[in-house]
Parts: structure tokens; C-alpha cells; sequence
């Protein structure tokens, strides 16, 4: 399934702001990126996405609707570590991304799992009913 599948009917130019987030460019306009990948198994859609060191009770939030899956996360520093780093490459603070589904994706039927700083998002697909071109026949 490429993008402009997962496209049709939504946001014109989903993959314009996927683009602009990606690691390549590095420009992040609503904070930190999640990382994710997805791909389609079994007649759904799964996106796993990279959240290591939260908590999933308090800092994550996982919502659906209109076509788009959206992660929200947060990364606080612990409080007893008053020390300061001499050199911190660890990233706090707020996380979130938000994934144009396929146009086939049934939004009632979403779970998330959230296991060694994974979490892994599976939405039901709807059979695509293919149909095969036919010919129309123009009068004059």
C-alpha cells in the first residue's frame, strides 16, 4: 500500500508533512518525532512506533478518528536525579506523530500494545472490493 492509497479522501497532502518530520529533513514543527514503521499483515494495518522509557499508564496517549491515527507521548526526567549531565543526548519532553490510516482501515477496530518500548497499533481493514475497468461507450 503505498501513500497516495492511504491518501485518498483525506488530508491532499498527507505525506507533505510526513515528508517535512522524517529524519532526513529534521524538521519537527509540533516537537519531538516518534519514529514508526507500519506495513499491512493478516487484513490489518500495523504501525509500531519506537517510545522507549515511558510509561504507558500516565504518558501516552493513543486516539483515532477521521482517518488519522495520532500518538501523543511524554518523557519526563526523574525527579531525584538533580545531578546535571555533563552530556545528555537523552531527548525529554513531548512526543507525537499522527499517521494518515488506509481508506479501508475500521476505526472501531484499533488495540495498541505497549511492550519493551514498542508500541504496536493494529487496525482492522475492510475487504477492498476490487472491481476490473470496463469500457464505457460514448454516444454522439
Amino acid at each position: 500500500m503505498n501513500l497516495m492509497e492511504r491518501s485518498q479522501g483525506r488530508f491532499p497532502f498527507p505525506e507533505l508533512l510526513e515528508l517535512l518530520e522524517s529524519p532526513v529533513y529534521g524538521f519537527r514543527p509540533f516537537g519531538q518525532i516518534i519514529r514508526v514503521e507500519d506495513f499491512v499483515a493478516d487484513g490489518r494495518y500495523v504501525l509500531r512506533a519506537e517510545l522507549p522509557g515511558i510509561d504507558p499508564d500516565k504518558d501516552l496517549e493513543v486516539t483515532v478518528g477521521h482517518g488519522v491515527l495520532h500518538i501523543r507521548a511524554e518523557k519526563t526526567k526523574e525527579a531525584e536525579d538533580t545531578k546535571e549531565p555533563r552530556r545528555s543526548e537523552i531527548t525529554y519532553g513531548a512526543f507525537s506523530r499522527s499517521v494518515t490510516l488506509p481508506t479501508t482501515a475500521r476505526e472501531e477496530d484499533v488495540t495498541a500494545v505497549y511492550r519493551d518500548g514498542v508500541l504496536e497499533v493494529s487496525v482492522g481493514l475492510e475487504e477492498e472490493h476490487k472491481t476490473a475497468d470496463r469500457r464505457i461507450v460514448v454516444q454522439h
